[in-house]
């Protein structure tokens, strides 16, 4: 069976969504053991933001991006897939939206300039919506 190149952007997106879930991680735990906090100091997200130092939770959040619009790319990708349309355009355009994801967590996770965060946001949801359109296109 031949695949599709446009898979791989998308199995590089999960995975660099792992990465930021270790980096996360390797952050988090620590800040939370020297700050002496229990598992149970913020049952979500929002109420641990509220107890840990915003260069902490700055990966937190990047990962719940990472869970959020990605996963249009992801119905998106392998709509693209299955009809056959996984290459040309769209592959180009499923790599320039993984690089500005990757992009986007880098600077999300470490200085955090929300003007240039939502510039490549912006970037990378041009080349999702064009992406659906190319799809819709290529089903209609």
């Amino acid at each position: 069976m031949n695949s599709s190149p446009i898979l791989l952007p998308v199995i590089i997106l999960v995975l660099w969504s792992l990465v930021v879930l270790t980096w996360m991680a390797w952050a988090r735990l620590p800040a939370m053991r020297k700050a002496r906090m229990p598992p149970s100091a913020g049952e979500r997200t929002a109420e641990l933001a509220t107890q840990m130092d915003k260069h902490i939770q700055w990966k937190a959040d990047n990962y719940n991006h990472l869970m959020e619009q990605p996963t249009i790319f992801y119905a998106t990708t392998l709509v693209l897939a299955l009809i056959g349309q996984g290459d040309g355009i769209n592959l180009y355009l499923a790599w320039f939206y993984v690089g500005c994801r990757v992009v986007h967590s880098i600077v999300q996770g470490t200085n955090n300039k929300v003007m240039v965060r939502f510039s490549i946001f912006a970037l990378s949801s041009v080349a999702l919506l064009a992406l659906a359109i190319n799809a819709l296109m290529a089903l209609c």
